[in-house]
């Protein structure tokens, strides 16, 4: 089978959140489909990570600083920017297309056959057919560790059949409420599922109903609470204090299999930087990755790799630090700064109200007195009119425009949601038009925001050019 057979396979299974949900989470069934494969799950370590915001910043600043120490790891995450590919990576390196195609096709075949015989009601989904790929990498890869970023939830998603060394929490807020509950305890609920009787749980206090729930699974599951207050800087209510200026490497082609960059240049843009006392030692935390809400992820990834630590992993201070400042997680408030007198873009995927609020702090903190045009597009079941209230007053003008996802919300559903703001809309017919008509009107000294989605980045991404 060939990769794009493959990758239009999986395609074909449609979008899991596009359709009901009732048969989709079954850890019985995805147990099934691993047995058959002879059970890579449990032929390598890992970490599960779950949360509303911050999970997949948080899975990949441990995974650098896993990969900063000399150990091979392996990182899954969801959903992907531009290519399939970017979910499963080693080292900082995507799986390959031939490798994708051979195991999509174990995978896919081994999936037909149990529908056949009866072990399975039906084949799997996509996202459980891409975790199951996933483990079968690892396992043959045989990395040393491998950081999953759970899919949505953590109770009955995919990821969650593995036995986690630590199981690491980010911030919970309402999202997914059709599938996970209507309240932050309901949601809160739903991600305690990754904790384990005996475990190790990393988590930082957050809203009262969350901070509750994960108390008492913690206590219900005698398992072992860890803070990472300790790892966030003090904070003042302008986290400006630790944003600069530097000169940062950005790789300008593909990593090599240990995770450098094979070309780079530098690029001024923000960072956050300030001391930090990690096992003992005081190091400088340098993370690309800008807001204020990024300091409580690269917090939770420390406390994650001090645990390791703890369990055998040989992690030292100086490989934290390193590990941090190498953090690639492309379009995390990602600034793109063109030389032909393009605006500056910033590519950020928020999609929830709490996402929203991290990236008005980020862009208060970084572009206070710069002009910004608006690229948004977002997802039907999403809080739009809740997200366009936060982001659209920072805003000269939005362009309301559509990704090529049946999930869509049309620029009049946009508009229409955005009612109660003051701000001018424009409609683009597709995410090409809009950066078209957003450079035109931001001009060579203005700012281009795209968000609302994670599709709409992508496309964004794959317009200008941008490597992930």
């Amino acid at each position: 089978m060939s990769y794009e057979t493959a990758v239009a396979r999986m395609y074909a299974l449609g979008h899991e959140l596009a359709q009901t949900p009732s048969h989709k989470f079954d850890l019985a069934h995805m147990r099934v489909l691993l047995a058959a494969i002879e059970h890579p799950e449990w032929r390598f370590p890992g970490v599960l990570v779950a949360g509303t915001n911050g999970k997949g910043s948080t899975a990949a600043t441990l995974a650098s600083i896993l990969q900063a120490s000399g150990i091979r790891t392996g990182l899954y995450t969801s959903p992907h920017l531009v290519r399939m590919n970017e979910r499963v990576r080693i080292n900082g390196q995507d799986i390959s297309d031939d490798e994708f195609a051979l195991l999509h096709d174990l995978v896919d075949r081994t999936a037909d056959r149990l529908v056949g015989e009866g072990e399975l009601p039906w084949h799997p989904s996509f996202f459980e057919m891409l975790t199951a790929i996933a483990f079968e990498y690892f396992a043959r890869k045989k990395v040393d560790i491998a950081v999953l970023e759970v899919g949505m939830g953590g109770r009955l998603d995919a990821t969650n059949v593995i036995e986690p060394l630590v199981s690491v929490i980010t911030d919970i807020s309402l999202d997914h409420e059709k599938f996970l509950g209507n309240t932050v305890g309901e949601i809160a609920r739903e991600k305690a599922g990754i904790i384990r009787s005996g475990g190790v749980v990393v988590t930082l206090p957050q809203q009262p109903q969350a901070n509750d729930v994960i108390g008492n699974a913690i206590l219900d599951l005698g398992a072992r609470g860890v803070s990472a207050v300790q790892y966030v800087p003090p904070v003042s209510p302008n986290s400006a204090q630790y944003l600069v200026c530097a000169d940062v490497e950005v790789p300008l082609t593909a990593k090599d299999a240990t995770g450098g960059s094979k070309d780079a240049k530098k690029d001024h843009r923000p960072v956050y930087r300030y001391p930090l006392q990690v096992m003992g030692k005081e190091i400088l935390v340098e993370t690309p990755l800008v807001g204020r809400h990024q300091l409580r992820n690269v917090a939770l990834a420390v406390a994650a790799a001090d645990q390791l630590n703890q369990q055998g992993f040989s992690i030292t201070p100086e490989s934290v630090e390193r590990g941090i400042r190498e953090t690639r997680w492309p379009g995390r408030f990602q600034v793109i700064s063109p030389t032909d007198g393009s605006p500056e873009y910033v590519l950020d995927v928020a999609h929830n109200p709490a996402g929203a609020w991290a990236l008005r702090s980020a862009l208060s903190s970084c572009y206070e007195e710069r002009p910004l045009t608006f690229i948004f597009g977002a997802m039907r079941d999403k809080a739009i009119g809740e997200i366009t209230e936060i982001l659209f007053p920072l805003a000269g003008r939005v362009i309301a425009t559509i990704a090529d996802n049946p999930r869509s919300a049309t620029p009049a559903q946009i508009r229409a949601a955005a009612a109660r703001t003051a701000t001018e809309i424009e409609d683009a017919c597709d995410v090409s038009a809009a950066l078209e008509r957003a450079r035109a009107l931001a001009g060579a000294k203005g700012v281009v925001v795209v968000t609302g989605s994670i599709y709409i980045v992508g496309e964004a991404m794959r317009v200008l050019g941008v490597r992930v």
